[in-house]
């Protein structure tokens, strides 16, 4: 049974108020069976199992929490001082919970709360979120909220103090309560499956035509196969109609890996048409059905095989049927029986290497190697099958002009790796110098090859600076596989962290550096160990387009990334405010500045929110310093308005309504108010606690009323199958970048 905590899932205390008698009979029921899964024979719980059925990090408040429960002091609790305590905090108006709240904090029992015992109770909270802060700002949290709640200046808070200052916070008070593990949650409901709106049909129309149109093709090659066929039996005509299927399917799978092609499609009108940007899924989806064929192919001729060799006037064996040349069957030589034999083996090679287990595992070196076996397999579709050549010959020839348009362009030199940083959370930051005709657009990706790290392999990363950046080339590279660890090692290895002779030299001259204007415009802090190079080099292919070049014609584009999946908005953010700041005109008179909208055909922008959603506080420090520059940036724009409005979220931290973290997050709020920063980042941004509320969020950017919105996604799958669903919702257009 899972004890794990989802701190931003809503749990049964946010639907309090709704539950009628039955839910709440269903519920009691629920929490007396989860009650005797874990209790011992005695029906009674010690500190122990409370701690672990909570799952409450901090044993500060399991044994707060455990001594409110336990009413009679036993040591234990029984499952009718459960229920009671349960019931007040579900159940219960406001003031009991804020009652309960005054006990948890009133450690002492002294029937106030003194400064120490709040910032004790704060430390706890800071543990409880993964939050982790110097004991300095700790203290100045802890004075933060004291003063403000203490409003006679006695030194301590009292009751109706805590009442008054939880008061300035609206709805907190309302929804107090003790987030609740999953042992305390009945199952949900199964979910219906979606329905095909009106929504879901302009989201996805182009996707649907497509399939529509692939399915439709297959099933007219499929018919027409079989009926040339069909004196020859059931089996023959299977076998015919999935060959000429596979003959289609063998030749455009390669041409949804053209990129260069798709690059360029994207900036015509087919953009608007085709569904460009799901080209790897398409791609997934072709090896599905090849495999399907496939074996049906492979099984339709076994039967006729065996049917064949049972018949008295033939000259062969099952065996020889299958596997040799002496039957005679195919157009060179009688090969297709045994290149049909390698085929399905090689296409079972690849399909299983091909899984998400072996990618996502650290062993993409398994599926990047053996899915170069296309090549040994279309000589053998060409042995196999005597159509297919005809069919390969127009996207065989594109993609193999590609590749070595590819393969020169890359060669042509190799790029010196100038800078290397290493950042928080295992990032490594190359910067790699700009070739002269290397052009790109914002949100663009390339493959990088290091001889060094693996002479052979091509790995595909987002171009994180901005295209205006004329000098060098960004990588930021998350250490998730053995390649971007050998990389990341490879660089520490050459330079421990305490390898600097200078550290205080250096550091000076970073922050120097930092506020000097000839490189404020890169906006990037260095948290980590920095070398200056050369450091070797390196060779690029691309750049390749992404979803993401649609977003400077959006009217109101929102951004949101799930951790490393950050990267394709660095470079997209600096774009954009560099052509929103050439917007700006000053009037040589008077000082006067406007916007004008009409300097940049290109974008049409007027409002864009990045969302950026971390597990936990350090995954944040890599890519802060730029966010800060982007508001000092705005921050000098005079208009009606944010441009740009960042959005913070910190999953980790648990939210306001929870008593192990309201004392945190209100400190938090009054200092941030009071210094103009925010204590986990240091932007003027708050992060906020937990995950999003998608629909609060999407309602107040469909409120907005800035113009069309869309929403371009990079992070999990899991996430953007919620997205995209509340895009839907809102007749929002979703992009999705895969990375």
């Amino acid at each position: 049974m899972s004890m794990l905590e989802d701190p931003a899932q809503p749990d049964l205390e946010s639907c309090r108020g709704t539950m009628s008698t039955e839910e709440d009979a269903k519920w009691l029921q629920w929490v007396t069976h989860q009650f005797e899964t874990i209790a011992e024979k005695d029906r009674e719980i010690n500190l122990q199992q409370f701690k672990t059925a909570l799952n409450v990090k901090e044993s500060f408040f399991a044994e707060r929490f455990f001594t409110l429960f336990d009413s009679d002091g036993s040591g234990t609790i029984t499952l009718q001082e459960l229920l009671e305590a349960l019931t007040l905090l579900i159940h219960g108006n406001p003031m009991d919970k804020l009652k309960f709240l005054f006990q948890v904090y009133d450690v002492d029992g002294s029937g106030s709360i003194d400064a120490d015992e709040l910032r004790t109770v704060l430390r706890s909270c800071m543990r409880e979120s993964a939050i982790s802060l110097p004991d300095e700002k700790l203290d100045q949290l802890t004075l933060a909220l004291f003063e403000s709640a203490d409003k006679d200046c006695n030194g301590a808070i009292t009751f109706d103090e805590l009442r008054d200052e939880l008061q300035r916070f609206p709805g907190v008070m309302e929804n107090l309560t003790i987030s609740a593990a999953h042992w305390l949650t009945p199952p949900a409901a199964p979910r219906r499956p979606r329905a095909l709106t009106w929504a879901y049909w302009h989201n996805h129309r182009s996707h649907l035509l497509c399939l529509a149109a692939f399915a439709g093709l297959h099933l007219l090659l499929f018919a027409l196969a079989a009926s040339e066929h069909r004196a020859r039996g059931a089996s023959v005509m299977v076998a015919k109609g999935c060959g000429q299927c596979l003959n289609l399917d063998g030749s455009f799978i390669a041409v949804l890996m053209l990129r260069r092609c798709l690059t360029w499609l994207r900036a015509t009108w087919l953009a608007q048409v085709l569904p460009l940007d799901q080209n790897i899924q398409f791609h997934q989806f072709v090896g599905y059905v090849v495999i399907v064929l496939s074996l049906v192919h492979t099984v339709a001729h076994i039967v006729n095989f065996a049917l064949q060799a049972q018949a008295e006037a033939s000259p062969f064996q099952f065996w020889e049927l299958l596997l040799t040349t002496r039957p005679g069957i195919g157009w060179i030589h009688g090969l297709a029986s045994p290149t049909g034999v390698a085929l399905l083996l090689l296409l079972l090679l690849m399909f299983a290497c091909s899984s998400s287990c072996i990618r996502r595992s650290g062993h993409f070196e398994v599926f990047y190697w053996t899915h170069l076996s296309y090549l040994p397999m279309w000589i053998l579709l060409i042995l196999h099958g005597p159509n297919f050549w005809k069919w390969l010959l127009v996207p065989g020839t594109l993609f193999f002009l590609e590749k070595i348009i590819g393969l020169a362009v890359s060669r042509m030199a190799a790029l010196c790796i100038v800078e290397v940083n290493l950042l928080p959370s295992k990032v490594t930051h190359l910067l790699i110098k700009r070739p002269p005709l290397f052009h790109y657009r914002p949100g663009d990706y390339l493959y990088l090859n290091i001889p060094t790290i693996a002479r052979y392999e091509w790995h595909p990363f987002t171009i994180s600076s901005a295209p205006e950046q004329k000098d060098t080339i960004w990588l930021h590279i998350r250490s998730e596989g053995q390649w971007t660890n050998r990389l990341y090692e490879s660089f520490k290895t050459s330079c421990p962290m305490d390898c600097d002779p200078k550290p205080l030299s250096r550091s000076l001259k970073m922050k120097r550096s930092q506020r000097s204007p000839c490189l404020s415009s890169h906006g990037w802090q260095v948290l980590g160990t920095q070398r200056r190079g050369p450091y070797g080099q390196c060779y690029i292919d691309g750049p390749y387009g992404t979803p993401t070049r649609r977003i400077f014609a959006s009217e109101h584009a929102v951004l949101i990334g799930a951790g490393i999946g950050i990267t394709p908005f660095a470079s997209i953010l600096q774009s954009i405010m560099y052509r929103h700041q050439k917007r700006k005109n000053i009037c040589p008179s008077c000082q006067h500045s406007w916007m004008d909208s009409a300097q940049d055909e290109d974008m049409k922008l007027h409002k864009v929110d990045f969302m950026w959603i971390n597990r936990d506080q350090r995954s944040f420090e890599w890519f802060v310093s730029l966010l800060t520059k982007l508001e000092m940036d705005q921050a000098e724009i005079s208009q009606e308005g944010p441009f740009l409005e960042l959005h913070m979220y910190m999953t980790s931290a648990l939210g306001k309504n929870d008593m192990k973290a309201i004392g945190l997050q209100m400190a938090l709020d009054l200092l941030a108010k009071k210094e103009k920063k925010d204590s986990i980042t240091g932007l003027q941004t708050r992060t906020q606690p937990g995950r999003p509320d998608w629909n609060k969020v999407f309602q107040k950017v469909a409120a907005e009323k800035k113009g069309k919105v869309q929403v371009f996604f990079c992070g999990s799958p899991a996430l953007a199958k919620v997205l995209k669903g509340h895009c839907e919702q809102f007749g929002f257009k979703f992009f999705q970048e895969n990375f």
